[in-house]
């Protein structure tokens, strides 16, 4: 029987004669039950050629070139760092908030939100609402961190140099001129260590040494050391760009094989920035990305899970400098040392019951602030040794491992 047949005599069965109105009601859905019309847009925001793009290329020029030499980075994107006037990665495409409107009821629900003017670097724009831009950047987004400046005199005023420190080495970058199509053909190729000696001298017999390729090399870049530790220096470098590390088999003048070691494939300008960034200390909120071919800042770890028992130890408090806080992250400072002033003795020293004698209070942690401020930053380190300079009257506290941070 078609449907519509089977319709028209449902709807004449004699039974349904009987059915009043109050009965009707019963096929009535209650309000609280009702799907509720959801809101039309007024229009899909879409992205049109931006006519005045020109007044923004060179802004997205030059945050490419920034994000190639390290002055920028990119980190996972979270809800404070939306404003206007920054930049973001939403697919692989940089754009730039210019501005954001004045909040609006969107819905019938009163719901308030804002358009937006989003310039991307493709050349076209869209007024996206702020709310959909959040939403995008938090699935799949970057926000692209502010410029710093890196240069040579940075890099020299991070080593604390006094008129009695004594310079300990050289760090380099080189430049392979290998005719080797394997090497030569590589773009951004380049070894990064430690000399001892000037670099020139160093790398005199370049064609002759294993470590160069067994061939001449070029001087890219040099900077002074001074109290640093060198062997942690290497370390950090060789851990930090392991990803990137240039593996290819070579043989020596005796035939012998041998395999590349300390050179990387990296763009120079994010060589330096992790250099600089060693050399601070702040290298620990990074990795490298060498798809995107920048820093990426790691997301902050929350203290609760960082937090070390120190039940039954015997903690020292200490207010220090921003500077002296990153040297001791960064395992350059590795002793501190206070004064022994007459105010605070009680703090640093005790006196035996036996002997009438003062002695240094041995503590076993740490506690370091940076200044006074709520948020200031803190570290808990370990104490592995306490000693006296009994000429200059200073407690010295031999740092050993950082427990938090």
């Amino acid at each position: 029987m078609p449907i519509d047949k089977e319709l028209e005599e449902l709807f004449n069965d004699p039974l349904l004669n009987d059915i009043g109105k109050e009965d009707l009601s019963l096929f009535n859905v209650p309000e609280n039950l009702k799907t509720l019309e959801k809101d039309k847009p007024d229009y899909v925001a879409r992205r049109v050629q931006c006519a005045n793009f020109s007044d923004y290329e060179g802004g997205f020029k030059k945050v490419h070139v920034e994000l190639k030499t390290g002055k920028r980075s990119i980190k996972k994107f979270n809800a404070n760092a939306l404003k206007a006037g920054n930049y973001y990665v939403i697919g692989g495409v940089v754009l730039f908030l210019d501005y954001v409107d004045d909040l609006v009821e969107k819905t019938k629900r009163k719901k308030k939100d804002a358009r937006t003017r989003c310039i991307y670097e493709n050349g076209t724009e869209s007024d996206i609402f702020l709310d959909t831009l959040r939403r995008s950047l938090t699935s799949e987004g970057y926000f692209v961190t502010e410029s710093i400046d890196t240069n040579d005199t940075v890099f020299d005023s991070k080593f604390e140099v006094t008129v009695d420190d004594i310079q300990d080495g050289w760090i380099y970058v080189l430049r392979s001129l290998s005719s080797n199509p394997q090497i030569s053909g590589q773009n951004d190729l380049y070894k990064i260590g430690f000399s001892t000696t000037p670099v020139e001298t160093r790398i005199a017999n370049a064609k002759n040494d294993t470590t160069y390729l067994m061939d001449n090399v070029d001087i890219v870049a040099t900077w002074k050391t001074f109290n640093m530790n060198t062997q942690k220096f290497e370390a950090l470098i060789h851990s930090f760009f392991s990803a990137v590390q240039f593996r290819m088999q070579l043989v020596d003048a005796m035939g012998a094989r041998f395999a590349a070691r300390e050179w990387y494939v990296a763009p120079l300008g994010i060589i330096e920035s992790v250099i600089n960034r060693i050399i601070d200390g702040s290298i620990i909120h990074y990795k490298y990305n060498p798809s995107l071919f920048t820093l990426e800042q790691l997301p902050e770890k929350e203290n609760s899970k960082e937090k070390f028992d120190t039940t039954g130890l015997k903690v020292l408090t200490l207010i220090i400098k921003q500077v002296w806080l990153d040297e001791i992250l960064a395992g350059r400072k590795d002793v501190e040392y206070r004064q022994l002033k007459q105010a605070q003795l009680g703090k640093y020293t005790w006196v035996s019951n036996e002997d009438g004698k003062r002695y240094l209070t041995k503590y076993d942690l740490i506690r370091f602030y940076v200044g006074y401020s709520k948020d200031r930053q803190t570290a808990l380190v370990e104490i592995t040794d306490t000693t006296y300079d009994g000429e200059n009257q200073l407690a010295e506290y031999h740092l050993g491992k950082i427990l938090e941070r």
